[in-house]
């Protein structure tokens, strides 16, 4: 999983929040991007992002701006397998 911020954005610690929480249901490692840098800068553009955060699971574009974490949730269920018992039973 990757995620491009920038600095003082809401939207992106928002994203970076969730997807700390996301890691204690499901197994993926996150790498983080300064939408500054040149690899952040080419990522945005290669994905056309309008917003940041923008956010990739296993290099395939799943959102820009706000992160939306059902539609997230379900991909990573279907790329890691089921979460675990104890995420299952707050979903």
């Amino acid at each position: 999983m990757t995620v491009v911020v920038l600095a003082a954005c809401h939207f992106c610690t928002d994203a970076e929040e969730a997807l700390e929480l996301l890691g204690h249901e499901f197994r993926f490692r996150l790498t983080r991007i300064d939408a500054v840098d040149p690899l952040g800068q080419e990522l945005l553009q290669r994905h056309r992002a309008a917003m940041s955060p923008l956010v990739l699971l296993n290099g395939r574009f799943v959102s820009s701006g706000r992160l939306p974490r059902g539609k997230l949730r379900k991909l990573l269920a279907a790329t890691a397998g089921a979460p675990s018992v104890s995420s299952a039973a707050t979903s």
